[in-house]
């Protein structure tokens, strides 16, 4: 196991449902990503990519932000963090985000935003102490009902939201308040009007990275508190006109396409520099012309990998670039998930549910070829579900699935799924046909060419994979059929942004709903019980926690890993105080901007 390094890291953003289109496929005739020399792309020094645009110029007064929400799809439009589900409705929260922390080194809450954590762990209590005369962008004083609130939305038993989990449920008195058997949650505190207290049925380290069932947003509660929990997803307060804590303010909506945002002034920071953001859709297929010829100033929620040579010489913007808090995997459906219980149901009749045939489809993967090739090395090969930028918990000696079609074979012929007429395609165990069926994302067309790159790599071990309704489907899309846990997919391909917090009971336990995989095991509850335990406030213990797990999980092989991830971000260079360093002090009220337009490429 890796030392805890001193990398030092920060992030804004809580638990994301997917941060980029995941993919990693070519086609059927096994073309690799080589130009027309035959020539393998050369592979990018991911550690020279700057953290910061660096712009000397002097600013203009005023002036507006435009960025691009890279999307195939219209965003969903949910601008309440209780209710949002994924990366696009987030990359628009940010611009009018009510987050009460910060984070610091490793990723723990730091105390110099909104709120204030203490702890104490005898008591199994927190207390949250947020800043006095700070006010919401209508004029309303900014109070602690404002921190109880998003507790009572999500605990509510007409919520529809995704969080209420079990982690949620380590709050005293949750499960009795979504049980309608109490009006509030007798765990929650209010002490005075800017302080918290929360009492937990236990506390571990998690909770100082944002877990444990601590929740890290206000909600305005003047706002909200007359609206039904069960309408708020419909709700005007949510879609058009949210009142926020953050930099800007809703102040124009085109459904799905554009946000337009003025600038605060009521901002607890300070007023912000600039006048206006405007978001608008841009699709992948167009989005590097977009950055070549100034529309945007800025791209979110990052530039695909697989399309780095489009920007890369362009020289009206800056190309920044970190190592990401996600994963890319492949994920085995098990099963179904119960609304009523709220947990998982496995289901030991699923079509992949032999671990050895889940197994020979991770070695029959070769993830190497296609993240050196599609990515030119911006993609490296996951070994397990914990990213590299977690360094304390992050083990480099774990091998994961390295690419071997010999033993995926053998693996095939000893479980019993053998090629019984010859055509060239492997039966099930009872000798009937076997095609399994792929859901994938759309992106760009290398996304098609990678994922057709694997459904050959698993016809030369003797598997035929098909993609579900013919197609890579679209983002929203996508999503709503791996949720539903539509019958025509066998196994699909995404990735998961993991947030500050490590934890991946959020993600994996039996009562989480993001384990879209529907699997789960006794022990395997119990190993993730042990990663967020009393005893894991020893980081030695929590460490050997989180290496039993991910080993768990290989020998499973229900979520198997496929990249690591750096994202990208072209930054225009009329932009002034941009900063993508997870330690940068830099935010959205220092931004600025040194010419009227965003400058186009020469």
């Amino acid at each position: 196991m890796k030392k805890r390094s001193r990398l030092l890291l920060t992030v804004l953003a809580a638990l994301l449902l997917v941060l980029a289109a995941c993919s990693g496929n070519g086609d059927t005739s096994k073309d690799t990503g080589k130009d027309s020399g035959g020539k393998a792309p050369e592979k990018v020094d991911t550690s020279k990519f700057p953290l910061t645009q660096e712009n000397n110029d002097e600013a203009i007064k005023g002036g507006t932000l435009k960025v691009g929400l890279q999307s195939d799809g219209p965003f969903k439009g949910m601008f309440l963090y209780e209710l949002y589900e994924d990366a696009y409705d987030a990359e628009i929260l940010a611009y009018t985000s009510n987050s009460l922390f910060p984070t610091k080194e490793d990723f723990l809450l730091d105390d110099t935003g909104l709120g204030k954590l203490s702890v104490d762990e005898g008591a199994k209590k927190a207390t949250i102490t947020i800043q006095k005369d700070v006010k919401w962008s209508d004029g309303k004083p900014f109070t602690a009902d404002d921190v109880i609130y998003p507790y009572l939305i999500i605990g509510n038993k007409d919520y529809t939201g995704v969080r209420y989990d079990a982690n949620f449920q380590n709050i005293v008195g949750a499960k009795e308040y979504h049980a309608g058997k109490a009006k509030d949650i007798s765990g929650i505190k209010k002490v005075d009007d800017h302080t918290v207290e929360i009492s937990f049925h236990k506390i571990s380290p998690a909770i100082y990275s944002g877990g444990d069932g601590l929740w890290g947003y206000a909600a305005p509660k003047h706002q909200l508190k007359d609206i039904a929990i069960k309408d708020l997803q419909k709700s005007d307060a949510v879609r058009k006109n949210p009142v926020t804590l953050g930099a800007f303010v809703i102040n124009k909506i085109v459904k799905g396409e554009s946000v337009e945002m003025v600038a605060n002034k009521n901002y607890w920071k300070g007023q912000p520099k600039i006048d206006k953001v405007v978001i608008s859709t841009v699709s992948s297929a167009t989005a590097a012309e977009a950055m070549k010829t100034g529309k945007f100033d800025v791209l979110a929620p990052n530039y695909p990998a697989n399309d780095y040579s489009a920007i890369k010489d362009l020289n009206n913007i800056t190309v920044l670039g970190r190592p990401e808090l996600a994963y890319s995997y492949i994920g085995f459906k098990q099963g179904k998930w119960d609304s009523k219980k709220g947990e998982v149901v496995v289901d030991e009749n699923a079509k992949l549910s032999d671990p050895n045939l889940r197994k020979a489809i991770a070695y029959g993967m070769d993830v190497e070829t296609v993240a050196e090739q599609y990515y030119e090395g911006l993609r490296s090969r996951g070994n397990s579900l914990i990213p590299p930028v977690f360094s304390a918990y992050y083990d480099d000696t774990l091998e994961g699935y390295k690419y071997d079609p010999e033993k995926a074979k053998k693996l095939l012929d000893d479980a019993g799924y053998k090629d019984k007429d010859n055509d060239g395609y492997r039966e099930d165990k009872d000798g009937k046909p076997l095609t399994i069926n792929l859901a994938g994302m759309a992106g760009s067309d290398k996304d098609n060419k990678i994922v057709q790159y694997y459904i050959q790599n698993w016809k030369e071990v003797g598997l035929k994979v098909e993609l579900t309704t013919g197609r890579l489907i679209e983002f929203n899309a996508f999503y709503d059929k791996v949720k539903a846990d539509d019958k025509d997919i066998d196994m699909y391909m995404a990735a998961w942004g993991t947030g500050t917090d490590p934890s991946p009971i959020g993600l994996y336990s039996k009562k989480a709903s993001f384990n879209y995989a529907r699997w789960t095991t006794p022990e395997l509850e119990k190993q993730l019980e042990a990663i967020d335990s009393k005893e894991a406030l020893d980081n030695d213990y929590r460490a050997e926690a989180f290496r039993k797990w991910q080993e768990t999980m290989y020998e499973d092989a229900v979520t198997v890993p496929t990249y690591f991830r750096t994202e990208l971000i072209p930054v225009n260079k009329r932009v002034k105080n941009w900063s993508i360093d997870y330690l940068s002090k830099i935010t959205l009220e220092q931004v600025e901007l040194t010419a009227d337009e965003p400058i186009k490429n020469q």
